[in-house]
């Protein structure tokens, strides 16, 4: 059908060509208006030109696009028009032809060598082919040709611009030397040192992108860039990284900076630092609509009900009178939600049911029915609580096992645990391959006393996935809790960092096998070092055990106050207390 179409055009073209001549006879004969119009400016486009044009068109629309590429790039050519060569690189682009698209733009950056947007698309198309090294030409001209106040945006652009290169040391090298004008510049400095850390952490240096960021905030103590590159590094364990932070914060920072700080240390799960950080945005900032959400969580994980229930209730009354939106609508989900969960932990189950039934995005409506259950677990329908859940619908798999994981929580978080073993035995039986739920269930069989199940399975899960270092740990921390085979128990724990080299959780395993095995002062070095970086009160129970144990009885009380306001109800520091009959 195309065929016959461009033919027809192509005809009517000739035609249209072949009385070219003759209207311009009779142009030339006609009378003279009365009234004289400006008359109008050339286009420069000859019929020829026209021809090649609307054919160039028609066939990169339709079955031969290189043909149409290759009629418009000429046309570029012949008529020195900037649009026609973008159009040439435009249709080889949608054609999937990289090369085709380079030769485009590289022709149009030759014709024209001051056009910032010629060497833009010849710039993204050799990284986009991951032709890394010829991009360092260009980008020395991007950088060059960008008005200098806009240049520290187009500097810390950069490393999306550089995300999709197959060897990223080499990005991050190419970087750095197109940007080796700038890095000691004060006005681009902190930009270019970002993007230059961030591409050194993407590739896996972060030592480097450390430094980086150093010598971006030595440029610029008060700019954004090495900050949020300081907390990046922060999430990839690089404890260094948050003295940056720490000096940014200790100024007078954005709130948004504030805020985002506050974000790694919840994801550190160091929830008292992360809400000093908030409460310090809501005094700053009290307009900060996010800020009084996320106060509302920490202090309801704290149970402080009647500050958490004031702070949602903040928060809604400033997002209510903004239009709705997607953002709006999960923020305005995770409000109702937290003040059901204030009124659940008052016994008040219909307000917090009320608040549930308020939350209209259905995305969040699994949140909400979970909920539910546990207002009704906690009132002792479990069997309600459980067909709940099951009547959820299952639009596809993921939504089926996210049905399936909840339930199983709802039995752990009430300590059904002889049904949720069940439960996970049956899910896992149709999913072999699911190395989360074989994990879950050798955790649960350790709650009811079933060793040599739970052995079994973290064996089985050692086999299926080598690196899974939370089999190791699990199994070692379990033997040492029971003070049986310590030696092995130490080597899975130190075989479980060798997967995941620093992680505090399985740092704490190796303290306690080690004051297991009566090596005291060694305990007590790696726990105290866990601790202080991830302060978690399971940490802070064995950590004050060792020393209440070497006698420092009045540091072990500090750390488990500390613990304690961190989860008062953990139940492994609950339990240390109760046995050391001690109230901090």
């Amino acid at each position: 059908m195309m065929r016959i179409r461009k033919a027809a055009v192509a005809a009517a073209l000739l035609c249209w060509t072949a009385a070219m001549p003759v209207l311009a006879q009779v142009s030339e004969t006609a009378p003279e208006p009365t009234s004289v119009a400006a008359a109008p400016t050339s286009s420069g486009m000859d019929a020829q030109l026209f021809y090649q044009l609307l054919l160039g068109e028609l066939s990169a629309d339709g079955d031969e696009p290189g043909a149409g590429f290759a009629l418009i790039l000429d046309a570029a050519r012949k008529t020195n028009d900037p649009e026609l060569y973008q159009h040439a690189v435009e249709i080889a682009m949608q054609a999937r032809s990289g090369d085709a698209a380079l030769q485009a733009a590289q022709a149009w950056k030759k014709a024209f060598p001051q056009s910032r947007e010629a060497n833009r698309y010849v710039l993204q198309i050799l990284v986009t082919l991951n032709r890394i090294p010829e991009s360092l030409e260009p980008l020395k001209t991007e950088i060059a040709l960008v008005d200098p106040k806009d240049r520290p945006a187009v500097i810390s652009a950069l490393a999306r611009g550089y995300a999709r290169a197959s060897d990223k040391k080499l990005a991050a090298s190419v970087v750095e030397q197109a940007l080796a004008p700038n890095l000691q510049d004060a006005a681009t400095g902190p930009a270019a040192w970002t993007a230059v850390g961030r591409l050194r952490l993407a590739a896996g240096d972060n030592a480097g992108a450390l430094e980086a960021a150093r010598r971006g905030q030595a440029l610029n103590p008060r700019a954004e860039g090495p900050v949020l590159l300081a907390m990046e590094l922060m999430d990839a364990r690089q404890a260094e990284a948050e003295t940056l932070v720490r000096n940014y914060m200790a100024g007078q920072p954005i709130a948004e900076l504030r805020m985002a700080y506050a974000r790694t240390l919840l994801d550190a799960q160091r929830y008292p630092e992360a809400l000093q950080q908030v409460e310090a945005v809501t005094r700053e900032r009290p307009d900060l609509a996010e800020a009084w959400l996320a106060q509302g969580t920490l202090l309801l994980q704290d149970n402080h009900l009647p500050e958490a229930e004031a702070a949602t209730r903040k928060y809604l009354a400033l997002m209510e009178p903004q239009a709705a939106g997607e953002e709006r609508s999960r923020g305005m989900a995770q409000a109702y939600l937290t003040l059901a969960q204030v009124s659940e932990r008052r016994n008040d189950f219909a307000q917090a049911n009320a608040w549930l039934d308020k939350i209209e995005n259905s995305q969040d409506l699994l949140q909400a029915q979970n909920r539910r259950a546990s207002i009704l677990a906690r009132q002792g329908k479990m069997g309600d609580a459980r067909k709940l859940l099951r009547s959820l619908p299952e639009r596809t798999p993921a939504d089926a096992r996210m049905k399936v994981l909840a339930e199983i929580q709802l039995l752990r978080d009430n300590k059904d645990f002889k049904d949720a073993y069940d439960l996970l035995a049956q899910t896992a039986a149709k999913d072999p391959e699911d190395t989360d739920l074989l994990y879950d269930q050798a955790m649960v069989a350790e709650k009811l006393g079933r060793y040599d199940d739970m052995e079994r399975l973290l064996r089985q899960l050692m086999v299926r996935k080598p690196d899974y270092q939370h089999a190791y740990n699990a199994l070692g921390f379990s033997l040492a809790e029971r003070g049986q085979r310590l030696p092995e128990a130490k080597q899975l724990i130190q075989k479980a960092l060798e997967y995941a080299p620093g992680d505090p959780f399985i740092s704490d395993s190796l303290g306690w096998v080690e004051f297991r095995m009566g090596n005291r002062n060694e305990a007590l070095r790696i726990l105290q070092t866990s601790f202080k970086e991830r302060p978690d009160p399971e940490i802070a129970a064995h950590l004050g055990e060792v020393l209440w144990t070497v006698g420092q009885r009045d540091q072990a009380q500090s750390i488990w106050r500390e613990g304690l306001m961190l989860n008062p109800e953990n139940e492994t520091l609950l339990e240390t207390l109760k046995r050391f009959k001690v109230k901090p």
